[in-house]
């Protein structure tokens, strides 16, 4: 064998495995949108064949996908019988408010003064608004204009590591939310703690910014823990529908 033939076989072997890796990748990015939005139940049994015939995923790509969402804690292994996602309990919306809890009126403090209004002012408004019809699960967008409108304000308040174990908490929020208010096709009512937000923080008053902060806080947790609780009752169905949509 020929060194130009070998140097062909390992770069096609190598190109190979960099595609089954990239499609492990979109799988494993694919099945956690569909975890965390809850379209995927806390609690459901899946199986290999089950996810690969809905999402269209090859054997190989799949098997890496599930591996690593074993490995994230989104989902168990049960020895042949498939997986089962990761449940969500009340255990699991009192320890993430509580650390929002903690952080989230610190940032407010740290940030004012500082934050760009008109970013704030525009993050505002797409949580509010109606979402077109083409962006998909208003569920997601209003989940990922609501992450953004928390995290500019962190982002603001120039702790790095403030800024990094809040992106972890939104992170985990997004289920939440997706299972207390999505599964019951119902919008978050975040009343005006926003719009006063940014006033506050505008304005440079740290003591009515951190105020605020916490309050919205609080009150989102007594909201996102009865609407949690309720969705835990229904959720019998092992897969929820892939189109459900929020209803204002």
């Amino acid at each position: 064998m020929t060194e130009d033939v070998r140097s062909g076989r390992a770069a096609g072997s190598r190109a190979t495995l960099h595609d089954m890796a990239l499609k492990g990748d979109q799988a494993y990015d694919l099945i956690r949108r569909e975890i965390l939005s809850c379209r995927i139940l806390p609690g459901a049994r899946v199986t290999e064949p089950e996810l690969g015939e809905r999402f269209g995923l090859g054997k190989a790509s799949l098997r890496i996908a599930l591996q690593r969402l074993t490995q994230a804690g989104l989902i168990a292994s049960i020895p042949r019988h498939g997986y089962r996602v990761t449940p969500v309990t009340a255990k699991d919306v009192d320890e993430i408010f509580t650390l929002r809890l903690a952080l989230e009126p610190l940032a407010a403090r740290a940030a004012t003064g500082r934050v760009n209004r008109g970013q704030l002012e525009r993050l505002e408004r797409a949580c509010r608004g109606q979402m077109p019809v083409e962006v998909g699960n208003q569920i997601d967008f209003f989940m990922e204009a609501n992450r953004s409108f928390h995290m500019a304000i962190a982002a603001s308040s120039g702790n790095e590591r403030l800024s990094r174990t809040l992106s972890g908490l939104m992170d985990e929020m997004t289920r939440l939310v997706a299972l207390g208010f999505g599964v019951q096709g119902v919008r978050p009512n975040i009343e005006n703690d926003h719009e006063l937000l940014i006033e506050h923080l505008s304005a440079g008053d740290a003591d009515a910014a951190e105020r605020v902060a916490r309050r919205h806080v609080e009150t989102f947790r007594d909201m996102t823990m009865e609407k949690v609780v309720a969705s835990l009752k229904l959720a019998d169905a092992p897969l929820a529908p892939a189109d459900a949509q929020f209803r204002a």
